[in-house]
This record gives structure tokens, C-alpha cells and sequence, in this order.
């Protein structure tokens, strides 16, 4: 048979599990991983003993037996204690794993009355290794770098090798436009805010682990003097996108120089399912200057912003 005679939620059809898993391939983007950031996070038990634990969540897990296998998905209701086994005389770096053990393509597991679908420990693995070393249905969650002598298994040992299937983005652009010229800045070491620049608010999705922050101010305007200083914004109370150094050097006359400060940032767990205000500010770099800088009504920022999910 090559095609499937029937397609896949025909009704009054039967369907094999492969096309199911074939299905599950298709709908997952051939990509393989778990589903969101924080699923299948490997962690230390409550009390750290001789184990870890892996949290709850669901994965993808291509087939690897097969060409034709297709895709499982896993899941894992609520959490799950794997023991690790202790270390003798020398270090030891094991990795933890979702395996599938499918008896249609290897084994002879009984899915009536076996688990086919297991966290399982490989021992021994390189102190380097992210990806399962051999040709195992499976994905990594977790590498432990297990010291000589040791029972306990600590954060500290822990690598977190998770992988996210199909990551989710958002990209959120925003313009602000003065309508007046902003009070001067220019004399102070401390950062100031245009008074005329208020920012733009930005909504941060649940999942979000990551913010590609780039903000231009194009043009800055200057007077007085030449200005050395730096350019920088708050994204809410706590996370700052770092500093591009103002260095102009065109003497008193009035003048106009665009810039561009850009940064990636990770997003507390605090921050998740808010809004939080992006501001642009600035300060001179040393005290004593007489320059002065300011946005006005032929300013023009650009706010853009993009989320990224990536492992938590």
C-alpha cells in the first residue's frame, strides 16, 4: 500500500495508528520537542535526594526506527520522580529522556499492559552531550552532572536540554510622534526621561520567555554644545534595554542625529500576562556639560518589540 486509502476522520473508517502518527508529524511541522516552555522541566526533588523530578507537560517525539513511523505525543499529568543513581569513585554525567518504546517498529513491550512511553536514564553519557547519543525514539529533557561520591542530586547539577517543538513568536511595533519639544536634558550623569516621550505600553503573552527589544529615535535634537552621553529605556520597573553611546561632536549649532538602541531580554515570571510601559531615556556621560539634547515634533520613535517562547 503507498497511499492511504482513506483519509484521515472519514467517518465509518478505520485507521491505522501509523496515520494517526502521520498526522501528529504533519500538524507538529515535522518538529520535534516539548510544546511549551515550561513542560517536562527536569528539577530537583522537593527535598534533594537520589532522583529528580520532571514537571508536568506534553512533548512531540518523531519516530526514529522508521522513515514511515511518524510522531508521537507524550504527556505528562502532573509530576513524575526518576531516580538517578549514585556516583562511585569517579564523576558521572547521565541524561534523562521521554523514551517511546513503540513494538510495531522495535521491542516487545505489550501496550496493553506495559508503559511504552517512559522517562528513562541514560548513564554514562559525554559531560558535553545535548541529544541522545544513539538512535533512540526519545527526547532529552535533562543532562546531571553527577559528582564522585555523590547521592544527592542538587540544581546546580542539573542542564536543562529541553527543546521546543514549534516556539511561538509575536512581533508588536509601535510608533510615538512629540507634539511639542521635550524639556533639555544634557547636564546630568543621571537618566532622565524626555518629557514629551511618555513610551508605549506593551501587552506580554503568558508565554513569552524572551523580549528582541529595538527602539529607534530618529532624530535626537541637539543644541549648545557637543554632547556625550548614552541612550537607553526601561521596559517596566525591573528590566532595562542597554545603552548606546550619544557622541556627537558638531559643536552649538542646532542639529539632528538619529539613533538606535536595541536588546534581548528575559521576561520574569511577574511580567508574563501584563502590560508594561517601554520608555525611552538618556544621560551625559560625564557632569558638566552644557549640551543639551531633546526630541521634539519632528522626532519620531519606533518601538519594536518580539516575543519569543523558548524553555523555562
Amino acid at each position: 500500500m503507498t497511499l492511504y486509502p482513506v483519509p484521515m476522520l472519514t467517518n465509518g473508517a478505520t485507521h491505522p495508528a501509523e496515520q494517526f502518527r502521520a498526522l501528529v508529524k504533519d500538524l507538529a511541522n515535522g518538529a520535534e520537542g516539548i510544546t511549551g516552555g515550561g513542560d517536562l522541566k527536569v528539577a530537583p526533588l522537593s527535598t534533594p535526594g537520589a532522583g529528580v523530578q520532571v514537571g508536568e507537560g506534553s512533548g512531540i517525539v518523531l519516530g526514529r526506527v522508521s522513515a514511515f513511523q511518524g510522531a508521537y505525543a507524550v504527556r505528562n499529568q502532573g509530576s513524575d520522580t526518576v531516580p538517578i543513581a549514585a556516583t562511585g569513585a569517579s564523576a558521572r554525567s547521565d541524561m534523562v529522556i521521554v523514551r517511546v518504546e513503540d513494538p510495531e517498529y522495535e521491542g516487545n513491550l505489550d501496550p496493553a499492559v506495559d508503559d511504552i512511553n517512559y522517562f528513562q536514564v541514560i548513564s554514562g553519557v559525554s559531560s558535553s552531550a545535548t541529544a541522545i547519543p544513539d538512535g533512540r525514539t526519545g527526547i532529552a529533557l535533562a543532562r546531571i552532572d553527577i559528582p564522585a561520591s555523590t547521592s544527592t542530586i542538587t540544581s546546580a547539577m542539573i542542564t536543562d536540554l529541553r527543546k521546543i517543538a514549534n516556539p511561538r513568536r509575536e512581533r508588536i511595533i509601535q510608533t510615538e510622534s512629540p507634539l511639542s519639544i521635550s524639556t533639555a536634558l544634557g547636564g546630568s550623569t543621571d537618566y532622565k526621561y524626555f518629557s514629551t516621550a511618555l513610551g508605549k505600553n506593551f501587552a506580554i503573552p503568558a508565554w513569552a520567555s524572551k523580549a528582541i527589544v529595538k527602539i529607534d529615535v530618529s532624530p535626537l535634537r541637539y543644541d549648545t554644545a557637543n554632547f556625550w552621553g548614552y541612550l537607553s529605556a526601561t521596559f517596566g520597573d525591573s528590566l532595562t534595554v542597554q545603552a548606546t553611546t550619544l557622541d556627537d561632536n558638531q559643536g552649538s549649532g542646532v542639529r539632528r542625529v538619529p539613533a538606535v538602541i536595541a536588546d534581548t531580554l528575559t521576561i520574569p515570571d511577574a511580567y508574563r500576562g501584563t502590560s508594561q510601559l517601554l520608555r525611552v531615556r538618556t544621560r551625559a556621560a560625564a557632569s558638566g556639560q552644557t549640551a543639551n539634547i531633546y526630541v521634539d515634533s519632528g522626532t519620531t520613535l519606533v518601538y519594536d518589540v518580539q516575543y519569543v517562547e523558548a524553555p523555562r
